[in-house]
């Protein structure tokens, strides 16, 4: 081979490895930019908002795929737990009691105005254990009942123990979180306390409750039925109902309605946060800033017939306004609550 020849093809050789590295360079970041994702671990009962609602103004704005897993907000944890040293959800949206442990396992990543600036135009109480998370939806407890079957509409919570209501109220087990209301207020009910107090005074509350066993048709943990008592006229009131079950009800054409009472109402736990070490951790950050910003929110609300959080958004028509919104001690109930199921399942027996 002359030196000519030795000295052309070494030099198309080099032009050709080089562009093949070139072009190995660049397919990544193609690749990269059209794979970039964001997994989000939520409940099965949030994937159509998430999807039809959070997740497009997301993909627009971040030009990424939101992906969603549906199950149950102990499952999350569970999956936290196991993939420790090597996250794949990004975000989880849990009940705020589930919370408590994953904080307390270190799962979770702080939320800052400087990651999520949206955190600063939350209401008061929604930002939790200093930004560990945030709430991004509250929907409410009231008490749910058939207009069609009840006179009137419930005021106060303590209607559900008028004696002429014997065997025709519904109740949720403290097994679901939204019985915790009737615990709280049975005990603001029994001592004239605040609520920040009251909720504290639990025996007084079994002790309250206990005298409304005359009037239970039943106490529930799995809600389908209750409502099927309700719908057939059986029930005439659940107490305490979340609003988004309720007001889907009454959407469909169901006989049902809910009642805001004059002590005011509770805000179930919707939250969000930040899964410590999980991967698109600026992608994260920007979902729940999304979420929890106007736009998403005005949607959200609406949709979910819950109240917004984020404190420049409307409430939603036919949504309460000027009423209590009593808050919850989530930690103190995640100490407790094991205790009290005992004990609902011991005093509260049919």
């Amino acid at each position: 081979m002359s030196r000519t020849r030795a000295v052309t093809v070494n030099r198309r050789t080099l032009l050709a490895a080089a562009g093949a590295a070139t072009a190995a360079l660049a397919a990544p970041r193609v690749l990269r930019a059209q794979g970039k994702e964001v997994v989000i671990g939520g409940a099965a009962s949030h994937k159509s908002f998430v999807e039809t609602v959070i997740a497009p103004v997301v993909e627009n704005k971040f030009n990424c795929k939101v992906v969603f897993e549906g199950t149950r907000s102990l499952v999350n944890l569970e999956k936290m737990q196991k993939n420790k040293d090597k996250q794949y959800l990004s975000v989880v949206m849990m009940d705020d009691p589930v919370m408590i442990p994953a904080v307390a396992e270190g799962l979770l990543e702080k939320l800052t105005p400087a990651k999520v600036p949206n955190l600063a135009v939350l209401k008061p109480g929604t930002v939790h254990m200093d930004g560990m998370w945030c709430n991004y939806l509250q929907p409410w407890l009231g008490i749910a009942y058939n207009p069609k079957a009840l006179k009137g509409t419930p005021t106060s919570w303590a209607d559900i123990y008028d004696p002429k209501y014997k065997g025709r109220i519904i109740l949720p087990s403290l097994q679901n979180t939204e019985g915790l209301a009737n615990l709280f207020m049975a005990a603001q009910l029994a001592t004239g306390k605040p609520m920040a107090e009251a909720q504290k005074d639990t025996d007084a509350g079994f002790k309250k409750l206990v005298t409304i066993k005359p009037n239970l048709l039943t106490a529930y943990t799995q809600m389908p039925q209750a409502y099927n008592l309700l719908e057939q006229g059986e029930g005439f009131m659940i107490s305490s109902a979340i609003s988004q079950v309720a007001l889907d009800r009454k959407r469909t054409g169901a006989p049902v309605d809910i009642a805001v009472p004059k002590e005011g109402i509770f805000a179930m736990p919707s939250g969000v946060a930040l899964v410590k070490g999980g991967p698109q951790p600026e992608l994260a950050a920007g979902y729940i800033n999304e979420m929890i910003g106007p736009e998403v929110q005005a949607k959200l609300s609406a949709l979910t017939f819950s109240l917004p959080t984020n404190k420049d958004t409307p409430v939603p028509a036919g949504m309460p306004t000027g009423v209590t919104i009593h808050g919850v001690d989530w930690q103190f109930v995640a100490a407790n609550r094991a205790d009290w199921v005992k004990r609902w399942d011991r005093d509260m027996a049919m």
